[in-house]
């Protein structure tokens, strides 16, 4: 297990090559809390995650400047894998292994875990979350509903005991109903004392569940503050739970590549700035 201290992630910047996908990022991820980041897409929020569980070179991007923390140890330059600290990532799409059955998924979910007992408990607690798991056991993934592939994502993401999930876009494509099933389940994951870095375009469900969250535009952090205060700004409301404004007035999706490479940084608005 991780120390006290939870993700800290501090004046963080992020290229692909030559274009800038984050720059200046600070969030904090206390221990035990569920945090959401919002915004459009091309805004920056998958990039974040990849930076923090340390996948960016698989995408030909990396980090250029700042710290990721986990625990008061260094995740971004360290020789130690993020997972083998604790912090792993559920990347959007699902992704299961199509051909492998769902135990094969989930035994591939517990590689890294040496000590079998821990292993067949960590199995025992993703039946308990998900019994459908259970059920189908022997069926193989591909066979899977969209829904139960993303339990199956989360399951062998959780069969690696990690203290801090990175979940990125977990209802994206599901009915409501199994949305509500999974925003639940990770409801149920925090309660039983797993952090969550949760990046997700349903935000009334996202901002239900955190208890902070951040905004991200082009690449930056244009708002942060208590989730309950985010859900009830005007501005908030009206970009991303479509209240009371036309839809010509929500992001439209701005790639980091658009913005000017030099332009001086936006300062980070806080809810005392906006009327809720």
């Amino acid at each position: 297990m991780a120390g006290e201290a939870g993700l800290e992630i501090a004046d963080l910047a992020v290229h692909y090559g030559p274009v800038r996908a984050l720059r200046g990022i600070r969030v904090t991820v206390p221990r035990g809390a569920v945090v959401a980041v919002l915004g459009a897409n091309g805004a920056g929020k998958t990039t974040l995650l990849r930076a923090v569980s340390g996948t960016l070179r698989f995408h030909r991007g990396g980090v250029t400047s700042g710290t990721v923390s986990f625990g008061g140890s260094r995740l971004n330059g360290s020789p130690a894998t993020a997972v083998a600290r604790g912090v792993v990532q559920v990347p959007e799409g699902r992704r299961v292994f199509a051909r492998m059955t769902v135990a094969e998924n989930l035994r591939a979910g517990a590689l890294g875990v040496r000590d079998r007992a821990k292993a067949g408990e960590a199995r025992d607690r993703v039946h308990a979350l998900f019994p459908i798991l259970a059920e189908r056991a022997h069926q193989r993934a591909g066979l899977l509903s969209g829904g139960e592939q993303q339990m199956l994502s989360i399951g062998r993401a959780l069969m690696a005991n990690p203290s801090m999930l990175l979940l990125d876009e977990p209802t994206l494509g599901l009915a409501p109903k199994m949305a509500a099933r999974i925003a639940a389940t990770i409801r149920e994951i925090n309660a039983q004392g797993t952090s969550v870095l949760l990046v997700e375009q349903n935000a009334a469900m996202a901002l239900g569940l955190a208890s902070h969250a951040y905004v991200l535009e082009v690449g930056e952090v244009a708002l942060s503050g208590p989730a309950a205060e985010l859900a009830a700004s005007d501005e908030v409301r009206r970009r991303y739970l479509g209240v009371g404004t036309p839809e010509t007035d929500r992001p439209v999706g701005i790639n980091a590549e658009n913005a000017p490479p030099d332009d001086p940084p936006r300062p980070v608005r806080t809810l005392s700035r906006w009327t809720a």
